[in-house]
């Protein structure tokens, strides 16, 4: 399994092959479109991410001592960056994803290339995982 460095580094390789700002969002496109099916059961008001202007579903399970998480949101931008978030933390375990500081979102610019509201839902994003890691660490 990938390391957290490793899967971000991957990360910030694949963002590298695009030079232009909308050839990113059609890759983040795409990665919202192969996020594994979200049960509808768990579309519920304690599985949504406050604070993003879409609606955004994050479930978390731990299995020996990694966090495993799953999601879907009703925005297809929003459903990319969420996907590209699980990609990294998913499997990993929880005191690692809580020690991250999660810079490669820095490092690929994609809360500078988003909308002021899509922006303030990665953030969410971020700390509603971080949450989770720190309440399973």
């Amino acid at each position: 399994m990938e390391t957290i460095e490793e899967a971000k580094n991957r990360v910030i390789d694949d963002f590298a092959m695009f030079d232009e700002w909308l050839d990113k969002y059609e890759y983040l496109i795409e990665l919202g479109k192969n996020l594994e099916p979200y049960p509808e059961e768990l579309k519920t008001e304690d599985h949504l991410i406050k604070g993003c202007q879409s609606r955004v579903w994050l479930n978390t399970e731990v299995k020996d001592g990694r966090l495993y998480f799953t999601a879907d949101s009703d925005a297809i931008i929003t459903k990319g960056i969420i996907s590209l978030l699980i990609s990294v933390y998913s499997g990993q375990k929880a005191e690692d994803i809580a020690a991250d500081n999660f810079d490669f979102v820095q490092t690929i610019g994609l809360k500078d290339n988003l909308s002021p509201t899509r922006a303030n839902g990665l953030v969410s994003m971020i700390e509603t995982i971080r949450k989770e890691a720190n309440a399973n660490a």
